[in-house]
């Protein structure tokens, strides 16, 4: 094999076992990965998976060198995650081409990689290049706000939808930081029945704009948890946002806060929030993809979507908190978003 592949320039590096090669891999990166079925130890099988498992190897291509043949054999290392196979005995024609087919894809996929890393590189760039103006435009409504009064019906709007681009954008930040694990939980000990009074409280103004009732259902005593307050904070707002700009004029929003201890339908966890609305709902087939980064989901009305980027933020704060969010219909109409933690 070492003979074959010399003549084509590739640096070569050998492993006797699967051991050994799983040390070389931890110093050195590969970009084809011929691979043995039968060695002594681990055979090749059981490495396959082994690397397809770590998210560091998952992308190399592994061709299958293997005097087996059998469709049972073919199908397990298709099934431990071999891209291609090479059976013995073989020619260096052949072994060469699907050499150079592998390589291809691993091309591909380093270009696609590099073409995505830059895209997300732009996008926070631009983030925080937006944030500068925007936040001139919160400072010249606070100025504005000196000289005609707080009760200016445009200047509220503008500081408003200010005010939700901010947040939008501190949730693209976020997110991004999530996704690259640089962001840490910053937990304390939080009373939920004041955290979840006090968002009900400051969104009573928006709601009054349609007419719209904030219901509080909750138990008498709270509970305190150890959440980062901040981004919790953050979720139930994404949550209300989200009812109040789907829910109809004259309509009913309703927060239900529960515990272990005054509702016995809640095992292995330590709390249950639910915003009910009356909206147009969310169709069944799309009930998992809603949470997805950037995934438009039309609701049942023609003139309403969702773009799930303040849903997919939700998603990532809950289960870094290793609680869980999901979607239900409410009936007769709208949806329900549960957390539970």
């Amino acid at each position: 094999m070492e003979m074959l592949l010399l003549r084509e320039g590739y640096e070569l590096a050998f492993a006797a076992d699967g051991y050994e090669a799983l040390a070389h891999l931890d110093e050195e990166s590969a970009d084809v990965i011929l691979l043995d079925v039968m060695m002594p130890g681990m055979d090749g099988f059981e490495l396959c998976e082994r690397l397809r498992r770590n998210p560091k190897w998952q992308h190399v291509p592994i061709i299958l060198v293997t005097a087996l043949d059998s469709k049972q054999d073919l199908a397990r290392g298709l099934e431990a995650g071999a891209d291609d196979f090479l059976h013995k005995p073989y020619n260096g024609l052949e072994l060469r081409a699907r050499v150079r087919s592998m390589l291809r894809i691993k091309q591909r996929h380093d270009e696609l990689q590099t073409a995505l890393q830059l895209r997300q590189d732009l996008s926070n760039m631009i983030v925080h290049d937006i944030r500068s103006p925007l936040s001139a435009i919160l400072i010249s409504c606070d100025l504005l706000e000196m000289e005609v009064g707080a009760a200016s019906m445009p200047l509220s709007t503008i500081r408003g939808e200010a005010a939700r681009l901010s947040g939008f954008l501190t949730d693209m930040l976020m997110m991004a930081k999530m996704e690259h694990g640089r962001i840490m939980l910053t937990r304390s000990e939080v009373d939920m029945n004041e955290l979840v009074t006090a968002v009900r409280d400051g969104f009573v103004p928006m709601a009054q704009l349609k007419n719209i009732s904030l219901v509080l259902e909750m138990p008498p005593t709270s509970s305190k948890l150890r959440v980062d307050a901040s981004l919790w904070r953050r979720v139930l707002d994404n949550l209300i946002t989200n009812a109040i700009k789907f829910s109809p004029t004259d309509g009913v929003i309703t927060m239900r806060l529960a515990y272990p201890d005054q509702d016995s339908s809640i095992t292995g966890q330590k709390m249950r929030l639910q915003v009910l609305d009356q909206g147009p709902g969310i169709p069944e087939e799309h009930r998992e993809t809603v949470f997805d980064k950037f995934k438009i989901v039309a609701a049942k009305r023609r003139d309403v979507s969702q773009v799930g980027l303040g849903l997919a933020f939700c998603k990532m704060v809950v289960e870094a908190h290793d609680g869980r969010i999901y979607v239900e219909p409410n009936t007769p109409r709208g949806s329900i978003f549960t957390v539970e933690l």
